[in-house]
């Protein structure tokens, strides 16, 4: 028969199996910045449970303080402060959405400090005086966030790589742009913070059916939108490993040679050609002289805007403008810079880790 102080401590045995899930999605998240939303549908549903259950043990609790101090005050926090915080954050784009979503079943699953004894320890040793659990995690996984620009910087530093975004990513060669996942720093002429989206690149490509290899082997070529394909492929979502549905569009590519030959067939139907050449030409003392050649302006470099018209600019933000400018570094340069955009659920593994551990890191560094 189970005593009373051991079904106490089940429901925080139960809420370990959060440790091995986030370490799942968080290694997930770095390896392809995709997670399954149906992951924290199970981890919610147990921490409704336990809540259920603690809030029974807190209700029949001998000390009448248990309920409101120990349940009531940190359970409130956790659903009415956490839970809020975490969808306006993704309201205002500072999370992504499986970011949001996991602070909000990690506010279900842990809304007041869980207890571990081993041997004569116990843990986490720091706790805060609200004691909303949730709140900790996410404060840790806060100060970790912020410790990682440091940690770039000190990486880029020790490798005599000194630039303005030192703090924000690291170079990378042009052909493994393909296969990261991250946002370019680098414009044609300038570092700056905002950049094309990789994924959004990866869009592209698969939209075009062309490699970045392609691109680099004749930009001039691909910078005409008349090189579009007429029927595109699915774009995909931009991950790494997405298949992509090809729809057996056939590239509107003319090659310099069907170029010459079609400047060869108008010169050859008629005099038309000539005479339209003769009225090009002006005459300065009697001298006949040609007019200046101008260079075509293309409307719509890369085809840029009618990627992205065709898929109703669902390409993470991404503009016209940022998307050519990106092109642009990436069929010019042999090396870009790259913000990784470490991904927020590794922060907050880790944050639950130490959380789990020692307690709330903030909390002990004031007091």
């Amino acid at each position: 028969m189970i005593g009373s102080a051991s079904l106490t401590a089940v429901p925080d045995l139960l809420r370990l199996i959060a440790v091995p899930v986030f370490a799942w999605v968080a290694y997930r998240d770095i390896k392809t910045r995709r997670v399954s939303s149906g992951v924290w549908i199970p981890l919610s549903t147990l921490g409704a449970l336990l809540l259920v259950w603690d809030g029974w043990l807190a209700w029949n609790a001998s000390d009448s303080t248990v309920w409101f101090e120990e349940f009531l005050l940190p359970v409130t926090v956790s659903l009415g402060f956490v839970v809020p915080l975490a969808y306006l954050f993704w309201w205002f784009g500072g999370f992504g959405g499986a970011d949001a979503k996991a602070l909000m079943a990690l506010a279900l699953l842990f809304p007041t400090f869980p207890q571990y004894v081993v041997g004569s320890v116990g843990f986490p040793t720091a706790t805060t005086p609200v004691g909303t659990f949730s709140f900790t995690i996410l404060t840790n996984a806060v100060l970790i966030g912020i410790a990682i620009p440091l940690a770039l910087a000190a990486r880029n530093a020790l490798a005599g790589r000194i630039a303005p975004v030192m703090f924000l990513g690291w170079p990378i060669s042009w052909d493994r742009a393909t296969e990261t996942h991250g946002t370019l720093l680098e414009s044609p002429s300038v570092l700056n913070r905002g950049g094309l989206d990789l994924d959004a690149l990866r869009m592209y490509l698969r939209w075009r059916n062309v490699s970045l290899e392609e691109l680099r082997s004749d930009p001039e070529r691909y910078r005409d939108p008349d090189s579009l394909p007429e029927e595109p492929n699915q774009p995909t979502d931009g991950a790494v490993d997405a298949a992509v549905r090809t729809d057996g569009g056939e590239p509107l590519e003319s090659s310099v040679a069907d170029e010459e030959t079609e400047r060869a067939g108008l010169d050859e139907e008629s005099g038309e050609a000539d005479l339209d050449e003769e009225s090009d030409q002006s005459t300065i003392d009697g001298t006949s002289v040609a007019a200046p050649e101008t260079e075509p302006t293309i409307d719509d470099p890369w085809g840029a805007e009618a990627f992205l018209e065709d898929i109703d600019h669902a390409a993470y933000g991404t503009s016209a403008e940022s998307l050519r400018s990106g092109l642009e570094s990436l069929t010019d340069e042999r090396t870009v810079w790259i913000s990784p955009g470490t991904p927020f659920l590794v922060p907050v593994f880790l944050g639950l880790v130490i959380a789990l551990v020692y307690g709330d890191l903030l909390f002990g560094l004031f007091v």
